[in-house]
């Protein structure tokens, strides 16, 4: 039996250790309520699974590989690191396998119109993408600030024919596009589709966000055991609101050889209060319609990575961080930024700086591992839409 414990309303756990659920106003839980009935009709659909199937494989690229970073390996003299590819999907990340699933339901509902969030931008390239493939007008919500950061996202998703709405509010980041995103939702859900970009927010979405991802794990898990011959011994992600994370865990999970770790954003230190690390610092609370760990509101949400700061989790991570399954770390800018540097130079191969924490992780966790251990990580996205970011920061123009 699986040790994950979801009641119908999207509950993690029991008793004292509960996290997600719906915290929401009457009129949007409404809404939500429908769009979980078209959740649990359609996931098991066979006319859904193949089509879903369908756009994976002939339209994303799916399955990507499982790489195995010879150079990185060797240099470093410990496990074996292994990245699951994500980066190789159509529009750079692992975005759009949510984005496809979601846009599939949103078509049997019948909507009109499709609202995102976004953070880094990826996602938001994602919604537009399927949006366009499917002829569906959308709205995309990002903070100004990370409008400024990932330009070139936000040009990329007026391209494709999406409008993008600057969310001005608060610290103009993650938090507040999320914000704005369940505000439009909650006044037009008549026609509109709220097509959530992360394993956060309230049920249905942390479950169907994970329902999607979980194509991650499974791919990589069957890798590994044709390369390897059995399973890994370490699993690893990196951690904002923790989609790509939940997607390449919740297939290990009930493997209890292999360790599963969250690597969250310590941005400037977790001692200066200047990160987004709320399963290493934060307390349960209510964020955004769900119950999960919380940053105190003292502290300065942030992270070089646009897509990570966010002052919340996904509730399972804080489900599996409360029950010992998963470690959550953190890693600071100045260690991702290394990290975003040095794969681009051992292996050729350019990781978004989310992803880049995850691998300054598994740099420091593969020399304390033998040589016959192996450990997969997600590099979730490519690190195109970083470039010019860190460019003006390896000249000094940015912090």
């Amino acid at each position: 039996m699986s040790i994950v414990k979801v009641s119908n309303k999207g509950v993690f756990g029991e008793g004292e250790v509960t996290f997600g659920g719906s915290y929401v106003p009457e009129p949007l839980q409404k809404a939500l309520d429908q769009v979980e009935a078209a959740f649990y009709r359609y996931k098991d659909d066979p006319d859904f699974e193949q089509e879903f199937q369908y756009y994976l494989r002939e339209y994303v690229g799916r399955p990507n590989p499982l790489y195995l970073a010879e150079r990185l390996t060797s240099e470093l003299g410990g496990a074996k690191i292994y990245l699951k590819r994500e980066d190789l999907n159509h529009t750079g990340a692992h975005k759009i396998n949510n984005t496809i699933g979601q846009v599939l339901l949103a078509k049997r509902m019948g909507a009109k119109r499709i609202i995102a969030e976004t953070g880094a931008g990826q996602h938001g390239v994602a919604t537009a993408t399927v949006c366009a493939l499917f002829g569906i007008p959308c709205t995309i919500y990002m903070g100004e600030v990370d409008t400024r950061r990932q330009a070139l996202n936000v040009f990329r998703m007026e391209m494709l024919g999406a409008k993008v709405v600057a969310a001005k509010s608060g610290n103009r980041t993650l938090k507040e596009a999320v914000d704005e995103a369940l505000m439009d939702f909650a006044q037009n859900h008549e026609d509109t589709f709220y097509l959530l970009g992360s394993a956060v927010g309230p049920h249905p979405y942390p479950l169907m966000v994970r329902h999607f991802q979980s194509v991650i794990g499974r791919e990589a898990k069957q890798q590994i055991l044709e390369k390897e011959g059995r399973l890994p011994d370490v699993v690893m992600a990196c951690v904002g609101g923790g989609s790509n994370a939940i997607g390449l865990f919740y297939p290990f999970v009930d493997d209890a050889s292999v360790r599963i770790i969250g690597v969250e954003p310590a941005g400037k230190g977790l001692e200066t209060g200047i990160h987004a690390a709320p399963l290493n610092v934060g307390k349960p609370g209510i964020i955004h319609g769900f119950k999960c760990h919380v940053m105190d509101e003292a502290e300065n949400c942030h992270s070089i990575a646009a897509g990570l700061d966010y002052p919340g989790v996904g509730p399972e991570h804080s489900y599996y961080k409360e029950i010992g399954r998963a470690a959550y770390v953190a890693v600071t800018d100045d260690e991702a930024l290394n990290a975003f540097l040095h794969l681009s130079k051992v292996e050729g191969i350019i990781p978004a700086l989310e992803s880049s924490h995850a691998i300054a992780y598994a740099m420091k966790l593969a020399p304390t591992l033998s040589k016959d251990q192996s450990i997969i990580v997600n590099l979730s996205g490519r690190g195109d839409k970083d470039v010019a970011q860190v460019y003006e920061m390896l000249k000094g123009n940015q912090s």
